[in-house]
């Protein structure tokens, strides 16, 4: 069928350029990254063998051992495919901004990056979209074809309202997803009231909150500049070249990223910290993701 949407044409185009990226980084610096960080949790069985000196009792298979008369002992082996579901904040503050891409594209480009390492490690990848409710749901599957397809959906899936609400994805997730998964809630963490509903997901699954941020959050341009609330629609003027505004912006930052630290320590849940760059920044991607790699890494080895 030709296309001639030139909106799905140009969503399929960066797709593809997302999938080419992502690609290399995926074989080559993140390769074993991934596997040595998110490792399956629990264990599955796998045979039955002759009881050995040393062996723990509580291991013996006793209806083996009754039917042979020799003592047989249960083995297992680590259960390796893990189930990763990305959270993906489609509210109006993710689109647009000062930066090279939107919060919304670099967003699509990590959840790629992840996605692809996912799947090559034979694991299930899936997607939660949200705005003020859940937007679209993605079961977990596996396969390169649906990272793509999640990849696409995260680019072009249409919010259904401009405003932010986390809450009733986070409980979907918690409520929904009855084995243990690895979460990855991609926002810029600008709405409030997330709180809560973050703790309860984070008590059941490894959430992992990726936080956006973009040029916005330094300081303007001096100069009168308007500015207009995405979310709200709310528009003002102000003087970026006085003092006490910069300054006053500066303390509002600042007091953000206090608060969201202090409520993501709260939650017991790990952050990536992803900047939106202003200008083509070819690591801008990679970059966070393994020094993410390496933190988990490291205080794996602490333990």
């Amino acid at each position: 069928m030709q296309m001639t949407d030139p909106g799905l044409a140009e969503v399929l185009a960066e797709v593809k350029r997302i999938d080419l990226q992502t690609r290399r980084l995926v074989t080559g610096v993140m390769a074993g990254g991934y596997l040595s960080v998110f490792r399956g949790s629990g264990i599955e069985f796998d045979s039955v063998r002759e009881y050995e000196d040393g062996d723990d009792p509580r291991a013996v298979d006793w209806n083996v051992t009754a039917r042979v008369g020799r003592p047989f002992v249960k083995t297992y082996v680590d259960e390796r495919e893990l189930t990763v579901l990305f959270v993906l904040d489609l509210s109006a503050s993710m689109n647009g901004g000062f930066g090279f891409w939107s919060a919304r594209q670099v967003a699509a480009r990590v959840l790629a990056c992840l996605a692809f390492s996912a799947v090559r490690n034979g694991d299930k990848a899936g997607l939660v979209a949200f705005s003020d409710g859940v937007d679209a749901y993605v079961a977990p599957r596996k396969g390169t074809s649906h990272a793509l397809r999640i990849v696409r959906d995260a680019l072009a899936l249409p919010a259904a309202s401009a405003e932010t609400d986390m809450a009733p994805a986070l409980e979907r997730v918690a409520r929904g997803m009855r084995r243990h998964a690895v979460v990855f809630l991609l926002s810029d963490f600008l709405a409030d009231g997330w709180q809560r509903a973050l703790t309860v997901c984070g008590r059941r699954h490894d959430v992992v909150a990726v936080r956006l941020l973009t040029p916005e959050l330094a300081l303007p341009p001096r100069g009168l500049v308007r500015v207009a609330d995405p979310e709200t629609g709310t528009a003002r003027v102000i003087d970026t070249s006085s003092g006490r505004v910069r300054a006053r912006y500066l303390e509002r930052v600042a007091a953000w990223h206090r608060r969201t630290e202090r409520d993501l320590r709260r939650a017991q849940v790990d952050c990536m910290d992803v900047r939106v760059p202003a200008a083509r920044d070819p690591e801008a991607i990679a970059r966070p993701i393994l020094e993410f790699f390496r933190m988990r890494e490291m205080r794996g080895m602490k333990r």
